[in-house]
């Protein structure tokens, strides 16, 4: 099955921004290409969505054709995310997910069931090569957004890479890591916001940091949900509080962000993993069509100053 774009193949080909730092060229492509979808510039909203970790094939297919029902019907550029492995539990009694080959079966199956793109997170060097065969779009947790052997590995897959800025890393910071993608060969690259460290089990976003990191030539993607994690927060599980989501995705998409991540799940409550920070996927239609109405009027600012 062709892969899901939601304005066909024809999307337009753009010149790639670059910037020139202490005398090294970085010239990742802007708009990033995932598969055929673009992020970034007058590209609709790139939505990177799914549950925070796979259960079932049948779960995840639920999953993924309710989405995809709303992006079809809301113009949006959907890319499916879900975990075969969550290793940075906060506890070792915590599930973790089926495991890279059964995860990467589940991603392959919805994949071609629906045409959607894919991503998910890989932990260790030696996972890249197998999730490249199978994701359009690999992501790189924010705890190893400084890994370079991880990095590199991605980068060879040939395919786009999302990485996540970590909790402890300044926006600017993140230079490094698009040079260690781009020397390694990756052309299409995504930074990611989704909060700092704000004492011990909080998190905060500096919202400046999504202009920052346009600033390195790439575009930016705003986790909304990870944002409002509680980390450690229910005594030895991730906390959280999802009537925070809306609003931080809401001021996101106001400053520009080219790409939103939420992750759902048709009870949060009964997930085994991030549950407290989940749109419900009940309410994902209504809570998109509200954030779109920011995204475009934002959109219609920029081409109006433009003019």
């Amino acid at each position: 099955m062709e892969l899901y774009c939601p304005l066909g193949n024809c999307l337009p080909a753009r010149p790639a921004r670059s910037l020139v730092h202490e005398g090294t060229p970085l010239v990742p492509n802007y708009p990033a290409e995932i598969g055929p979808l673009r992020c970034g510039s007058d590209s609709p909203l790139l939505w990177i969505a799914g549950p925070c970790v796979l259960e079932s094939q049948p779960a995840a297919l639920e999953i993924a054709e309710e989405l995809q029902r709303v992006a079809q019907l809301l113009s949006l550029q959907l890319v499916f995310k879900a975990s075969f492995d969550k290793a940075n539990r906060t506890s070792s009694g915590a599930y973790r997910g089926p495991g890279l080959t059964d995860g990467l079966k589940i991603l392959a199956e919805v994949r071609q069931e629906t045409g959607l793109p894919v991503t998910t997170d890989i932990h260790d060097s030696t996972q890249a090569s197998a999730v490249g065969e199978v994701c359009d779009l690999v992501q790189i947790p924010a705890f190893l957004a400084r890994q370079t052997d991880l990095l590199s590995a991605a980068a060879r897959t040939g395919k786009a890479i999302n990485v996540k800025k970590a909790q402890f890393m300044a926006p600017d910071d993140m230079r490094h890591v698009v040079k260690k993608l781009t020397d390694a060969g990756c052309e299409n690259i995504l930074l990611s916001e989704r909060g700092t460290f704000f004492g011990y089990g909080e998190l905060v976003n500096d919202m400046r940091a999504i202009p920052q990191m346009q600033e390195l030539g790439v575009p930016v993607v705003f986790d909304a949900t990870h944002s409002v994690q509680e980390p450690g927060g229910l005594d030895g599980a991730t906390g959280g509080n999802r009537a925070l989501v809306e609003p931080l995705a809401r001021a996101a998409l106001a400053l520009g962000a080219e790409g939103l991540f939420t992750e759902t799940h048709p009870n949060p409550d009964l997930s085994p993993s991030d549950g407290a920070n989940m749109i419900p996927l009940g309410q994902i239609e209504d809570v998109m069509r509200r954030l779109l109405v920011i995204h475009q009027a934002t959109a219609n600012l920029v081409e109006t100053h433009c003019d």
